[in-house]
């Protein structure tokens, strides 16, 4: 499984979006499987809104296409506290430091995101850094 952040499932949505073709072609080349955090789900629907169908289009593929969600509890909380306060200087949004946490929690080596310049920067206690796709 690879995490996805909101920039990918934002631009798959938006056929406007200046990254959209980038993503559907690195969506293509990905593992059946993806994973997310609901956080992230809200910055897409959010992002989605004045968009003509894409909110719609993004119910389906979560009901339907290779999106997990995993869960955050009360255990993950300290450490997305910490998260965003070590990176406050970016500064790290809630999204962020919850695929962060989760990225730590379960092991993951890799995330679909067009957020390069702080997914660059974040170093899960795992390893040096998260393998950025596309």
């Amino acid at each position: 499984m690879i995490l996805v952040d909101t920039g990918p499932l934002v631009a798959l949505f938006d056929r406007s979006d200046p990254q959209h073709r980038r993503c559907q072609e690195a969506a293509a080349l990905l593992p059946a499987r993806l994973l997310t955090v609901w956080p992230v789900l809200t910055e897409a629907f959010f992002l989605l809104s004045e968009v003509r169908d894409a909110r719609e289009s993004l119910w389906s593929f979560l009901a339907n296409g290779p999106v997990t969600l995993s869960h955050l509890d009360g255990d993950d909380l300290p450490r997305m506290k910490e998260l965003m306060a070590k990176y406050a200087d970016l500064p790290m949004d809630l999204a962020d430091a919850a695929l962060v946490r989760v990225a730590e929690r379960e092991s993951f080596t890799k995330i679909f995101t067009l957020d390069r310049k702080h997914f660059s920067l974040y170093r899960p206690t795992h390893l040096r850094r998260l393998e950025i796709v596309p």
